[in-house]
């Protein structure tokens, strides 16, 4: 598994990201990066306009800090003002995040969004709140406000176009 699954983790109904971006390559840019070659378990941490892009997936981040083991991504862990992922969708449209903070980890299948978490799913609605968990194994979604705040979800009834302001 990829960054992919991060973005997966942001459906507000089911809806799947683009399982063939899985079998494409990762570009990764950014201003500096630090990467232990030698060593399987150590980190990779690339810093500065950071972005990924595999297949349709699309994200920028301030920092991503990789950590491998076994010869695969075991965890990777995303932050910036804010971290914001695109990708497209197996069934059509698109999905887009924004996040202070993604840590996804393959061990557990678990991606956690933290800090003004948005989630925009054209079409279909839309999530936010300070925290945001995604379990890929069972498909649950978790949410949570910040500091006492609430959860905001918005479903969209078939054929539905959301209002920019969100009433």
């Amino acid at each position: 598994m990829t960054l992919l699954a991060l973005v997966a983790a942001v459906a507000v109904a089911p809806a799947w990201a683009k399982s063939s971006d899985r079998s494409q390559p990762m570009d990764l840019t950014s201003n500096s990066n630090d990467c232990s070659v030698g060593d399987d378990g150590g980190p990779c941490v690339f810093t500065g306009n950071v972005r990924i892009v595999q297949g349709t997936l699309d994200v920028r981040a301030a920092k991503a800090d990789v950590r491998r083991g076994g010869g695969d991504i075991q965890k990777v862990i995303l932050t910036g003002s804010p971290v914001r992922l695109k990708q497209d969708l197996d069934g059509g449209g698109s999905i887009d995040a924004t996040a202070n903070n993604v840590d996804y980890n393959l061990q557990t299948e678990t991606v956690v969004f933290t800090g003004n978490v948005e989630i925009d799913q054209p079409g279909r609605g839309t999530m936010g709140g300070g925290r945001i968990v995604y379990n890929m194994a069972t498909g649950r979604v978790q949410g949570g406000g910040e500091e006492g705040g609430q959860v905001r979800t918005r479903i969209l009834p078939r054929g539905a176009k959301a209002d920019q302001d969100g009433n």
